[in-house]
């Protein structure tokens, strides 16, 4: 799957310079291709749903990075349990979210 992950990388290189629409067709590549060929739940197709996640959350579209990190978060549970340090990088997410928007209940839990 080196194809993919490159595909992912891009999205980093992309998003890293500001060019948020080839970063985000380049995530939404490398999903495509890791859901084919891993299944929605896979570890590396949860790693590129969060990275739309904190795309999405820079472009300030809170409602889709919202649903990508609980994606994120829900599968990383079932994969890693709930103290595997991937896990517990999207609940901070998901928390640095929250603070954003003002919802400080949800962002100190």
């Amino acid at each position: 799957m080196s194809t993919l992950d490159t595909v992912n990388n891009l999205g980093l290189l992309y998003a890293d310079q500001g060019k948020m629409a080839e970063a985000e067709a380049m995530y939404r590549r490398a999903l495509e291709g890791y859901e084919k060929a891993w299944g929605p739940e896979h570890t590396s197709t949860l790693g590129t749903v969060n990275n739309l996640g904190v795309l999405y959350k820079d472009q300030g579209k809170m409602a889709e990075a919202e649903a990508m990190y609980r994606r994120a978060l829900e599968g990383y549970e079932k994969a890693w349990g709930p103290e595997h340090t991937s896990t517990l990088g999207t609940v901070n997410n998901l928390g640095v979210l929250y603070k954003d928007q003002g919802k400080m209940a949800e962002a100190e839990a």
